[in-house]
């Protein structure tokens, strides 16, 4: 890019114009995109990696990722449709008998220790949230592949 160098008064009778050229490349290397967006704090592949090796690397983890998260998923699924199903097909048949007072008993109870535990686990995951996102701040451009990747696994 070039940029019109002020003029003297002797300049002005001349009329060739003279231009200053200026090198952006080093400008672009010290001013990423991203830290004008998301602040200096950027991660380590940041700096080691060009962004389209960064969201290669994302896009692949994440397919692999949302491919194993979809078989696991229909395979759990179907593990326990299935046991539900053969639960009730012995109910029906009379193997197996059902005391509903005592599972009412043991859900209302299951559910008591369960708000317990999350009120005391609160603090924790507000940590684990915050650093989730300070993660995702300095690696935007692998956490972007990573998800348009796992998208792509799971509809695979």
């Amino acid at each position: 890019m070039a940029a019109r160098r002020p003029r003297s008064a002797s300049d002005h009778d001349s009329d060739d114009d003279s231009y200053e050229v200026l090198d952006l490349t080093e400008y672009a290397r010290r001013h990423h995109w991203w830290n004008r967006v998301f602040g200096r704090n950027s991660g380590p592949i940041v700096e080691k990696y060009s962004v389209a090796t960064q969201i290669v690397m994302g896009g692949v983890t994440g397919w692999c990722a949302g491919f194993l998260f979809q078989k696991v998923g229909k395979l759990a699924a179907t593990a326990v449709g299935g046991g539900f199903l053969l639960l009730q097909i012995a109910s029906h048949s009379g193997y197996v008998q059902v005391d509903w007072k005592r599972v009412e008993k043991d859900v209302n109870k299951a559910k008591k220790q369960l708000k317990k535990r999350a009120n005391k686990a609160a603090p924790e995951i507000n940590t684990l949230i915050e650093e989730s996102t300070e993660f995702i701040k300095q690696n935007i451009v692998v956490s972007s592949g990573f998800v348009g990747g796992f998208l792509l696994g799971l509809a695979s």
